[in-house]
């Protein structure tokens, strides 16, 4: 899929001129995970699946020499740092010396700037004070803890390790640590989940003291050990009509604990708890994606690395680009992209993104109730409760 990478990821001059025109960050794919959880499809191995070639204790080098491969190629072209993203995978897998080794290595190929946002996720096992005292002294303004559920029963269908208490553990140990924004992730929709579970993970959420949540409806991907167990008929099919009661839910206690939405799955306490890097992706910004299977985008230039860490290695390690593939986005499908992911943002979408025939399409969904009326009238079109619920819908009305 796509055209192949240049060897040494090289770039069109025009997208090299307009890099950091709407901001630039960088994520970090850490590829590790203790256990493989049964819902993940995401381009992490466990110790068994790794094979040879990339190991932990190595990996950062890895890490580094792609930065230095993004200097080579970006050659000051772009403006300092302004968001970094550390996800995986199991970021905190990694050594704290070795985390801080990789934000030194980007602000020595760029700049970071001075009020930089720098993130990790966490499995909340995989933390305690000590160490996130030590993340937050080397450098890491925000922390993500991927919480899922705070029923028993409901992470053990999602095979996750920690039990119900150590999130909102870790979310006050990140507190005293001086994390200035604390996120948990949620998923609600898991077979076996009750409305009582659900209303109980939003109250520990809420009670946890963090300024930021993240929840999801439980997708089911192919390929996923839930996956097979739900086709071996051991556990039902997630309801779509269940899984919107559970939003709709949400909404009301977030919002009563003073939580704003801001993304369709996203609700924050305030403008600075917004995670600044979400945004970079979802308002068009460039980042350069680092690790294996990570995307980056730069002036309207995409491209993916290649997925295992012994291939990714073996490319950096002959001075070649990791990239595997790549597409120069056209104008329309630029407009696309951008009316799929503003539309989302609590801010909306200016007007004039749309065609005649999108304008139309919007004023229907003005009158069906699934576009703010007063924002409409204001030249933007921002999703109501509803048209959250069907967003995607909307966005396909839109679109050509």
């Amino acid at each position: 899929m796509g055209e192949p990478v240049p060897p040494d990821g090289a770039l069109p001059a025009a997208a090299r001129a307009s890099v950091g025109a709407r901001g630039f960050g960088v994520y970090v794919h850490v590829p590790f995970c203790l256990t493989r959880c049964g819902y993940c499809d995401f381009n992490t191995y466990t110790a068994t699946e790794l094979g040879g070639g990339v190991s932990r204790d190595s990996y950062t080098d890895l890490v580094l020499a792609e930065l230095a491969l993004a200097r080579r190629v970006l050659d000051g072209a772009v403006p300092r740092v302004a968001t970094v993203f550390v996800g995986g995978g199991t970021p905190t897998l990694l050594a704290t010396d070795d985390l801080a080794r990789i934000i030194d290595g980007i602000d020595a190929a760029f700049g970071l700037e001075p009020d930089a946002e720098i993130t990790t996720e966490a499995n909340p096992e995989s933390v305690d004070a000590d160490s996130l005292r030590r993340l937050r002294n080397a450098g890491f303004t925000r922390i993500s803890l991927g919480m899922q559920s705070a029923a028993a029963h409901v992470l053990a269908v999602l095979d996750r390790r920690h039990t119900p208490g150590r999130a909102p553990q870790a979310a006050l140990w990140a507190r005293e640590a001086g994390f200035a924004h604390v996120n948990l992730d949620v998923i609600y929709g898991t077979p076996g989940e009750t409305d009582e579970d659900w209303l109980h993970t939003l109250e520990v959420v809420t009670g946890a003291g963090v300024d930021h949540v993240s929840a999801y409806a439980l997708i089911v991907e192919e390929g996923t050990r839930l996956a097979a167990r739900i086709r071996r008929g051991e556990l039902p099919e997630p309801d779509d009509d269940v899984a919107a009661d559970r939003y709709l839910l949400a909404e009301r206690v977030l919002t009563e604990a003073g939580l704003s939405w801001y993304e369709v799955s996203n609700w924050a306490a305030s403008q600075e708890a917004r995670c600044r890097h979400n945004l970079l992706y979802w308002t068009g910004g460039d980042w350069w994606g680092v690790g294996p299977g990570a995307h980056s985008h730069i002036g309207g230039v995409r491209w993916w690395n290649v997925k295992h860490p012994a291939e990714y290695g073996r490319r950096l390690a002959a001075g070649r680009s990791p990239g595997q593939g790549r597409e120069i986005l056209t104008d329309t499908e630029r407009r696309t992209e951008e009316v799929m992911l503003r539309l989302r943002l609590a801010d909306g979408l200016p007007v004039t993104v749309l065609d005649p025939a999108g304008q139309a399409a919007g004023e229907r969904a003005v009158a069906d109730g699934l576009l703010e009326a007063t924002a409409w009238r204001a030249g933007r079109a921002v999703l109501t409760l509803r048209g959250r619920l069907l967003a995607d819908a909307v966005v396909r009305s839109l679109l050509p």
